[in-house]
């Protein structure tokens, strides 16, 4: 029997940088036209939406959960899942074996590829290592550093909106004459520091320490994200690994 939760009482018990949520963002930015027509467009319309399902097979392998039956399990136990669910029943184990072995199998590789791009867009993921039939070996120069268009053009947008509100905060908390130029203002902030900055667990940091690091990380990627479309020259993806 599967448990009923309220929507409400999942977002209050799900922290709100739980991996569940980072996974579920990831998803939905997705392109999953290639899963999509995996499923046959006479046929009925599958109980599980094919979004909800890849998200559930993805959050149990972080999970370390390979079987369907504990997979069906964890849908009508785990609070995370049902959060992914969003209200649908959960689907059976042959359902989720179908999925995985009919539906997935076509575009497995494509959707991998997205996977690891958003994953690295959000500093997930680091190409320092890879690991073979649990051999480690050095990773080859960032092989899956793609950066997409469409995800940047987001980010950036995204980026440039949380720097304008942290200018004009900052402006007024400092009490500084109005201005428009984020450099100018970290410029002004830096000014006012007296003390050298501390890092390192157990180190508290200054207020002033915390808004120019906050500054300073969206400064840096602002200038990331132009790079980036710099680099596109018309193109909907690069590798970092590209020659310039």
């Amino acid at each position: 029997m599967q448990l009923l939760i309220d929507e409400n009482f999942a977002e209050k018990v799900i922290p709100a940088d739980d991996s569940v949520r980072l996974l579920d963002q990831i998803v939905e930015e997705m392109d999953l036209s290639q899963l999509e027509r995996a499923y046959n467009v006479r046929g009925r319309k599958p109980a599980t939406e094919p979004s909800t399902m890849l998200k559930i097979l993805l959050y149990a392998n972080m999970e370390g959960i390979y079987s369907s039956r504990k997979i069906r399990t964890a849908c009508q136990r785990d609070v995370n899942y049902m959060w992914l669910l969003n209200g649908s029943a959960a689907p059976s184990h042959h359902e989720i074996a179908r999925f995985r072995s009919q539906r997935l199998s076509e575009c497995a590789e494509g959707l991998f590829f997205q996977l690891v791009g958003r994953l690295e867009g959000f500093g997930e993921i680091k190409y320092e290592h890879l690991f073979v039939d649990g051999t480690k070996i050095e990773a080859n120069a960032n092989k899956y550093s793609f950066v997409w268009k469409k995800s940047t053009t987001k980010y950036e947008a995204r980026n440039n909106k949380k720097l304008g509100e942290a200018v004009k905060t900052l402006y007024e908390k400092y009490e500084e004459p109005a201005g428009s130029e984020a450099e100018k203002l970290l410029e002004k902030l830096l000014g006012k520091v007296t003390e050298p900055f501390v890092h390192g667990r157990g180190r508290r940091k200054s207020e002033l320490q915390r808004d120019i690091e906050l500054l300073q990380g969206l400064l840096k990627k602002r200038k990331k994200y132009t790079g980036y479309q710099e680099t596109f020259q018309g193109r909907n993806s690069f590798s970092k690994t590209d020659p310039g």
